[in-house]
């Protein structure tokens, strides 16, 4: 396993971040302890989750993933200190959350406290807002059209971040967590917590996760690139698209017990005639060079400039077995053309 800074923390984290979102409902408390022992016995030291999992996000499975977190830490506290624990406060309007209330100071040390007592743990390494409080070209509203940016009161969501840094900054300093990131952000949205932060001397951003893959790489190389540079760790979340990358979903596909099977709080927005054939493309490189689908999305994800670590999760152990071993995998020059090519042909299926 290979390590890599988490920003300007002074943390290393494995290349791969074990994400936990189907814990709760796709999965049981016994299948995420196999997962946690798996991924800690194989170099991982970066575990993924959020208040709001599991998914899809219901006022039923609220929490859930945390508290099976809080279960496995409850059986093994000494092993507490193995791994890089993140989490997440929900962003507005989820209505059993804090009755969809925007993200501020005073709910960033509520969500805090009832995430430690889920967990089962006396700090976060790293707490993440898990959207922003304005809307962002996220979940498919990336596209000229679906969301203005001229409306919006800078100054009003530039005051709402500084009460959120300042209500961070609290909780930092009564040692519930140790650094903060973004989730679900923009550029600006990183720039912005940048100057505030160091205008007031509050907490800095460490990370921001976002949506990557090679079927949606719409942060490349505009945010990327000042990731790298204001040494901000970039997390890609769902690089195999949802599953669809894989090829399980192919032709209307929907296998027993598969996420697609599950309503989807936003649709199925990335099930279109163009990834089918985007991924039916990847099927083909994957087999022309020796690799799974899902192998071939993770170890090109892996190697993209700038990228830190890959937020990577599966229901079942051989799923895991599988997309870990992506990361010891090394794409040739021939299978990054051939790669290409394909993306070029469809840069943005969804």
């Amino acid at each position: 396993m290979k390590y890599v800074p988490l920003g300007r923390t002074g943390l290393e984290v494995s290349r791969v971040c074990l994400g936990t979102m189907t814990w709760g409902t796709q999965n049981n408390q016994a299948d995420a302890d196999v997962q946690i022992e798996y991924a800690l016995a194989n170099g991982v030291n970066f575990i993924d989750t959020a208040e709001m999992y599991s998914v899809p996000p219901t006022p039923e499975s609220y929490g859930k993933t945390e508290s099976i977190i809080g279960n496995w830490l409850s059986r093994n506290p000494s092993r507490r200190k193995e791994f890089i624990l993140a989490t997440k406060i929900a962003g507005p309007g989820l209505h059993y959350v804090r009755d969809g209330s925007n993200i501020s100071g005073k709910t960033v040390i509520e969500a805090v406290d009832a995430s430690l007592k889920r967990l089962q743990t006396d700090y976060i390494d790293l707490y993440q807002l898990h959207w922003p409080n304005r809307t962002t070209p996220h979940f498919a509203k990336h596209f000229p059209g679906a969301i203005g940016f001229t409306h919006v009161d800078r100054d009003e969501q530039s005051a709402q971040m500084l009460d959120i840094l300042q209500g961070l900054d609290a909780c930092i300093k009564a040692g519930k967590i140790r650094h903060f990131g973004l989730s679900d952000d923009t550029t600006w949205g990183i720039n912005e917590f940048i100057r505030l932060s160091e205008k007031h001397n509050l907490p800095r951003v460490a990370s921001i996760q976002n949506e990557f893959s090679l079927l949606h790489a719409k942060d490349w190389p505009y945010l990327i690139e000042n990731c790298v540079h204001e040494d901000v760790a970039y997390l890609p979340w769902s690089p195999l698209a949802a599953g669809a990358l894989t090829g399980k979903y192919l032709g209307g596909a929907r296998p027993e017990g598969s996420r697609w099977t599950y309503a989807q709080r936003n649709g199925i927005f990335r099930d279109t005639p163009l990834v089918d054939k985007a991924v039916s493309a990847y099927l083909e490189v994957a087999k022309k060079h020796g690799f799974t689908a899902a192998q071939l999305a993770l170890a090109w994800c892996d190697q993209v400039d700038g990228v830190s670590s890959t937020i990577i999760g599966a229901t079942s152990l051989e799923q895991l077995k599988e997309d870990m071993s992506a990361f010891d995998m090394t794409l040739s020059e021939e299978a990054l053309k051939d790669i290409m090519a394909v993306f070029k042909e469809y840069p943005v299926p969804f």
